[in-house]
C-alpha cells in the first residue's frame, strides 16, 4: 500500500498541497564541507568514490578473449583482422629502423584492431559492472 506524502507545489496561482504516494517529501540540504569535517577526513571532500575505475581483471581477460575469438575469424579474403595487424608488424620490423610509411596497410589495420578492441573492453566493463551492482 502506497503511503501518503505531502509537498508544497508552488506554482503562479499560489501554494498549493499535493497528496500523493509518488511525492518524496521535502529534505533539508547538506553541505558537503561540514559533513567532511565532521566525518574527520580533514575537510577534504570527494565526489566520486574512491575506487572511481574499479578494476577488475575479469573484465580484461573476458574482453580480450571476447574480442581475439571474432577478429581471429577469417572474413578479409579468408584472412583474419589479428592475423592481418600482426603480419603487418612483422612487415614493418623487416626494416626495423625506419617507421612505417603513411600509406602502410599496418595503420589501417593497428586502428581497426584496437578501436574494436577498446570497444569490446568498455562495453565489458560496462556489462560486468552493471550486472554486479544490480542496474540490470
Amino acid at each position: 500500500m502506497a503511503t501518503t506524502s505531502f509537498a508544497t507545489v508552488v506554482g503562479m496561482g499560489g501554494a498549493s498541497r499535493l497528496t500523493s504516494g509518488f511525492v518524496k517529501p521535502q529534505v533539508t540540504a547538506r553541505n558537503p564541507l561540514r559533513q567532511a569535517m565532521a566525518r574527520g577526513n580533514g575537510g577534504r571532500v570527494t565526489c566520486f568514490q574512491r575506487d572511481w575505475l574499479r578494476r577488475d581483471f575479469n573484465v580484461i581477460g573476458f574482453g580480450l578473449i571476447g574480442w581475439l575469438a571474432p577478429s581471429s575469424i577469417p572474413a578479409i579474403d579468408g584472412k583474419s583482422l589479428t592475423g592481418l595487424f600482426f603480419d603487418s608488424i612483422g612487415t614493418e620490423l623487416a626494416h626495423f629502423p625506419t617507421p612505417p610509411a603513411l600509406t602502410s596497410q599496418f595503420w589501417l589495420w593497428l586502428i581497426c584492431w584496437h578501436l574494436g578492441l577498446f570497444i569490446s573492453l568498455t562495453l565489458g566493463q560496462i556489462g560486468f559492472k552493471g550486472r554486479t551492482e544490480e542496474y540490470f
